[in-house]
């Protein structure tokens, strides 16, 4: 049982839930971020100490999962990897006080359930099914079409977003889109950890420079800091996260295999399990609400008896006092 990837996994989930949130809380004390321009949300992102803390910690998590892809296979990897929406949603709740809906919370539970089918298919021997590198002709028929969409649907995501009259979105379209950049990603860092070794270091320095992987992992990092970032500052982090890390976990695990050629487990049971928990990562994905609920109406007040208010006139419409005395007859209406 290759335990230290496993170990390796989850610390990767605690650094990339700590570094979600931290980023999250710094966004909201940032001016309104924007795609149009890239190099100013750059700027103000650097200029946050609470982000930079963010994302240290997802540098951390970044290597961790560099020495997750050389000890397990891509399919349980993100089995695994997925289980770190539940510490997300619950930083989410207590750090941000972002409330979780009943759909989410029933969600929380099948992503334990996508963990447990995951890990329960793994044996000593998937280590040695570990592949090392891709194809590039392969690998990039897969990476660039998915670019393409990925910013496309960032693209419509953001038209839509700028329409009057619509309900909030809950950043679906918006986690889908950054979801299929690291995908990407994370093929690319699946190839860099297979080419990483201590013995002749220019050599393999030389290897990595003509594939393919460092240039992938340049774009989708700096396309995916400005894209998620916009994003996670406009909704919900308890929604961007968990949808873009399904589909990074689903693109993963589908386009991965094909591309790195990692066989799938030959005995029916641990077949069916891991694939069990990936069908589970994609029922979490479609269980999530597209929209957030808009504020409901005020509640209407207890009916009970109506009293009038006493009715005050102004000086000028106050009754002027009668008096008693006679009318002068030389001027009517005149007192003398």
């Amino acid at each position: 049982m290759p335990w230290w990837g496993v170990a390796s996994a989850l610390l990767a989930n605690v650094l990339y839930s700590t570094g979600f949130v931290l980023e999250k809380r710094a966004l909201a004390a940032l001016p309104a971020l924007s795609t149009r321009q890239p190099a100013r949300v750059i700027g103000h992102l650097l200029s946050s100490p609470l982000w930079l803390g963010g994302s240290l910690a997802l540098a951390a998590g970044f290597a961790a999962q560099l020495a997750v892809y050389r000890t397990l296979p891509l399919a349980a990897a993100q089995g695994i990897f997925v289980s770190g929406l539940v510490l997300l949603l619950l930083l989410s709740s207590v750090v941000l006080g972002e409330r979780t809906s009943g759909r989410e919370r029933r969600s929380i539970v099948a992503i334990l359930v996508a963990l447990v089918l995951v890990v329960a298919s793994l044996r000593g021997e998937d280590a040695r099914a570990v592949a090392r590198t891709a194809p590039p002709t392969t690998l990039l028929v897969i990476a660039v079409p998915s670019l393409a969409a990925g910013l496309l649907l960032y693209r419509s995501a953001e038209r839509r977003a700028r329409r009057r009259h619509r309900l909030p979105t809950a950043g679906v379209p918006y986690g889908v889109a950054v979801g299929l950049l690291y995908g990407v990603s994370s093929l690319a860092i699946k190839g860099v950890s297979g080419l990483l070794t201590t013995h002749d270091v220019p050599a393999a320095a030389g290897q990595l420079f003509r594939s393919p992987y460092p240039y992938l992992l340049l774009f989708t990092g700096a396309a995916g800091l400005v894209l998620s970032q916009t994003a996670l500052q406009r909704c919900r982090a308890s929604v961007i996260v968990p949808v873009c890390t399904t589909v990074t976990c689903v693109f993963t695990v589908v386009c991965g295999t094909v591309a790195f050629g990692e066989p799938l487990p030959a005995d029916p049971l641990r077949l069916a399990l891991r694939l069990g928990g990936t069908a589970v990562a994609v029922t979490v994905l479609l269980a999530l609400p597209r929209h957030d609920t808009p504020p409901g109406p005020r509640a209407p007040e207890t009916p009970g008896p109506r009293v009038a208010a006493p009715t005050v006139r102004p000086p000028s419409a106050q009754p002027r006092p009668r008096s008693s005395a006679p009318i002068s007859p030389e001027f009517p209406g005149v007192e003398p």
